[in-house]
């Protein structure tokens, strides 16, 4: 159950009451954005970059959100709700759809959760990965907009079925591969990875979602005295990576252990620098 459920124009209400419609086309298909973001200190983490890229999503599937400061305002409400009532790390999750099937404005609301420690645990205990193939070639998304490469829509199905498919491996998570052999991203996470003293992650143009904690993290990896880029990569040659993450909004940044059972290289010292650029803390 959410902690805290905030709707647009209408401020904090009761988290066990009724919310949406029947008919709402965020339920009857997956039409619709959202964006989960990290709290701590009861503040939301990059949340200003989570909006402009939640317009985003919205504008490429042909329907606009309320203006950014709306938005923004519903967040806040949230938060303040969540600060009076609760401590630790959060998830602010923001959630748009289409609105109901016969028309109408757009269904928008924010709740805010608690983080469970099992969620943090990879920023300490990292994740072995099994990759998993998308089933298209690595610039296939890139030429056809209607597949919504780089678009975090509510139709998050079959991000969840590889995640549990994945687990009955063996594994933590997945890591999306296309069908031309290059590593993309993770289901709900972005991949970042080593290569001497440059930090790299996955071009855009693959249709990847365009992470906004990677984002970040190659924004300040200077400060680690790090280069940066964005570039393809073999599965192969991401198995023999001096060191690589997923990183996400809510999870962190998690250090990969394995991928499909073939150990990788770490970099405590990278990975340190990386959670403290991004100030996520470390579970004991």
């Amino acid at each position: 159950m959410a902690l805290v459920t905030a709707v647009l124009h209408r401020g904090v209400v009761d988290s066990d009451a009724p919310l949406l419609c029947a008919d709402d086309l965020g339920v009857l298909r997956g039409d619709g954005v959202f964006e989960t973001i990290n709290v701590r200190a009861g503040q939301a983490f990059l949340l200003s970059e989570h909006l402009d890229r939640m317009a985003n999503s919205a504008r490429r599937m042909e329907f606009e959100l309320p203006a950014k400061a709306d938005m923004a305002e519903l967040a806040e409400q949230a938060l303040a709700a969540w600060r009076e009532r609760a401590e630790g790390e959060g998830a602010l999750r923001l959630v748009a759809t289409r609105g109901r099937e016969h028309g109408g404005p757009p269904t928008v609301y924010a709740t805010v959760d608690p983080v469970p420690r099992e969620r943090i645990l990879p920023r300490r205990d990292g994740l072995k990965i099994a990759t998993a193939t998308l089933g298209v070639n690595a610039d296939a998304r890139g030429e056809a907009p209607w597949l919504l490469g780089g678009v975090k829509a509510l139709s998050y199905a079959s991000m969840m079925a590889v995640t549990r498919w994945a687990k009955t491996q063996g594994a933590d998570d997945a890591l999306w591969v296309s069908a031309d052999g290059f590593a993309l991203e993770g289901p709900t996470s972005s991949l970042l990875w080593l290569e001497g003293e440059t930090l790299c992650t996955t071009p855009t143009s693959t249709g990847i979602l365009p992470g906004t904690t990677s984002a970040y993290l190659l924004e300040q990896a200077p400060k680690a005295g790090l280069k940066t880029a964005e570039k393809l990569i073999s599965v192969e040659d991401l198995k023999n990576a001096e060191a690589a993450w997923l990183s996400s909004s809510v999870r962190g940044v998690a250090f990969i252990t394995q991928i499909d059972d073939v150990p990788v290289e770490q970099r405590p010292d990278i990975t340190a620098e990386l959670d403290k650029l991004a100030g996520f803390e470390v579970p004991e």
